[in-house]
């Protein structure tokens, strides 16, 4: 009974992002009533020739993780192009349902990466690590078949709905025990969604960025490695050696938390490798590394989005929403307010 409630509720979704994107009859009088209905216009998040997006991951604490769900998130912000994390697209095309709580342990790796978690805690967290890994192999042969309609049904929705997916994240599918299968799907389904690049972590290893690159090259697509604080100018470079294919997501709050200097210059020098920015603010590590409301921390935000516009940079960049959501608010009302810091800041 609850499947067919749910099948329901995204049947009215759809029908009316549909109808509410393409009708020319809703007026600015209608916007006191739900505000699905503000879709009739498209949504631009592009300021002076920068394209702003998001990642969908920025949106993992809302309740509702479905494709449509997802859409009208990213629509309530405005924003008109996206990294599309996995989730909602392989569930939409029919992944086996995942029981694990993800929340609880995105919160003990954190805690983990702090160093301050018990061993209690260590010791859920591996026993999550070893569902997770079962599960996984439950994705990789439903992979094998996945019908790749299901993903161009889910393409033409956000596409019809005025949002591009730029770049596409899907989960345990480029590493370094990662089957040349599920690399292939990766990568092909990337197209699909008609996606420029993969993100993926660096995996801190040659050989695996050799063969990611070659897969690339195979498919046509880049795939750009995303950095945490091991982030340095140099980090890249046996990576864009390897393959023409291989690129940067360059995340500049963590490279600012990494303690790098002149965070501006790393954007100068490799802007024809970057196909995505992260944008974050933290602070530098005598201040602690915290990450903090946009305008609060060391990040240049605005000065990296004035070069990228000043310099006429060809990529997007991509609101990750990552400090602590205020008590009232929600990720949506957070990541508006990091789109209309990127608005002024480009103005």
């Amino acid at each position: 009974m609850q499947d067919n409630k749910n099948a329901g509720r995204r049947k009215f979704l759809r029908n009316t992002l549909t109808v509410a994107a393409g009708s020319s009859l809703i007026t600015p009088s209608l916007f006191g009533v739900p505000s699905i209905l503000k879709y009739y216009k498209k949504p631009n998040s592009k300021f002076n020739g920068v394209q702003i997006g998001v990642i969908t991951y920025s949106f993992r604490s809302m309740e509702d993780q479905s494709a449509e769900a997802t859409l009208k998130y990213v629509l309530d912000c405005g924003i008109n192009a996206i990294e599309l994390i996995g989730d909602p697209a392989e569930v939409f095309a029919g992944r086996p349902e995942n029981t694990l709580d993800r929340s609880v342990f995105f919160g003990l790796m954190k805690k983990k990466r702090g160093g301050n978690i018990t061993k209690d805690e260590a010791k859920e967290l591996t026993e999550i690590q070893a569902e997770q890994a079962v599960y996984n192999q439950q994705v990789t042969e439903w992979r094998k078949n996945a019908d790749m309609k299901k993903f161009k049904k889910f393409r033409k929705m956000y596409n019809d709905a005025g949002v591009d997916i730029y770049a596409f994240k899907p989960r345990n599918t480029f590493g370094k025990k990662n089957s040349d299968a599920d690399i292939d799907w990766g990568m092909k389904t990337a197209k699909v969604l008609g996606a420029s690049h993969v993100t993926v972590e660096h995996p801190g290893d040659d050989a695996t960025t050799l063969r990611l690159g070659n897969f690339a090259k195979k498919h046509g697509i880049y795939i750009a490695y995303h950095g945490h604080e091991q982030q340095t100018p140099t980090f890249w470079d046996t990576a864009l050696e390897q393959s023409k294919f291989n690129a940067l997501n360059l995340d500049l709050g963590h490279f600012v938390a990494a303690g790098n200097t002149a965070p501006l210059d790393i954007i100068k020098n490799k802007h024809g490798y970057i196909k995505s920015m992260h944008l974050k603010d933290r602070q530098i590590p005598a201040n602690g590394k915290g990450n903090l409301v946009w305008g609060s921390g060391d990040t240049p935000l605005a000065g990296a989005l004035q070069l990228i516009r000043d310099k006429k940079y060809n990529f997007p960049g991509t609101v990750e929403l990552e400090y602590e959501i205020p008590e009232g608010s929600n990720a949506v009302a957070e990541v508006q307010k990091c789109v209309s810091f990127c608005e002024k800041a480009l103005k």
